[in-house]
């Protein structure tokens, strides 16, 4: 059974950092695309980040762009993701999600963790 279990969430003031982290058991990295996705209030579920660890590329949406970063622990099965330079508009909840390949959309989407809030304030 495929696990996410997202941890490291929590409250911070613009300009400040946090890193994310998602657990994941009950399947093997190398054959699944993982990413991370949010959603604000209001607002469509949005993908942040993913990669595929088979070939290491890794996508940012452009709002994330030289202030977040993906990577992964293998033998630890952990995905992080580094937030610095956080803004107000980064508020949300994040969702580790992950999915086998090949996929055909950019970021998986077909197992989700139960999310985690992130709230930057100005």
């Amino acid at each position: 059974e495929v696990q996410l279990v997202e941890s490291g969430g929590g409250s911070v003031q613009a300009g400040g950092s946090l890193r994310l982290s998602c657990a994941a058991s009950g399947f093997i990295f190398d054959n699944y695309a993982i990413g991370w996705f949010r959603q604000a209030p209001g607002k469509e579920r949005e993908g942040v980040s993913c990669f595929e660890n088979s070939d290491g590329s890794a996508y940012y949406a452009d709002s994330v762009k030289g202030r977040f970063t993906i990577s992964s622990d293998n033998a630890k099965n952990t995905v992080y993701l580094q937030m610095n330079s956080l803004k107000p508009e980064d508020t949300g909840v994040y969702y580790c999600a992950a999915e086998h390949l090949p996929i055909i959309s950019r970021c998986p989407r077909e197992y989700w963790g139960q999310g985690i809030q992130v709230t930057v304030s100005s």
